[in-house]
């Protein structure tokens, strides 16, 4: 595939350009009177952290393996 095309060539072939850098990932000038006027190019999404996610999330208990009371227990109240 061309490095860059016309604005004029773009539109035309718009979606046959978007399949072919979707599998390519190269990205793609697109030119206005020869003149370099936009970039496109394959959009990745960067990767979160899965620490960052699970922050705050888990629980602490002290003693996990003590036997719980039937008055400790929120689902009874």
């Amino acid at each position: 595939m061309k490095t860059e095309i016309s604005k004029t060539h773009f539109k035309a072939h718009a979606l046959k350009i978007f399949r072919r850098l979707e599998k390519t990932g190269e990205p793609l000038i697109v030119t206005d009177r020869g003149r370099p006027a936009l970039i496109v190019r394959k959009y990745t999404r960067p990767m979160p952290d899965p620490l960052m996610r699970l922050r705050g999330s888990v629980k602490r208990y002290e003693q996990p393996f003590e036997p719980v009371g039937q008055d400790e227990w929120e689902a009874l109240e």
